[in-house]
């Protein structure tokens, strides 16, 4: 998940340099989304692991 949303990172600024204002708009937001799923994951699988450890 982490690499897709570093892939649309990447697409969103390469579309930013070239000029494409709404594709680079489009792909920074679902990197960001992409980003932000991940860390709930990432902070989910870690309660989940601090409990199951107790």
């Amino acid at each position: 998940m982490l690499y897709y949303a570093l892939v649309f990172l990447v697409i969103a600024m390469i579309a930013g340099i070239l000029g494409f204002g709404g594709i680079a708009g489009a792909s920074a937001g679902l990197a960001q989304l992409l980003f932000f799923l991940f860390l709930a994951v990432v902070v989910i699988t870690f309660v989940v692991g601090l409990i199951r450890r107790v």
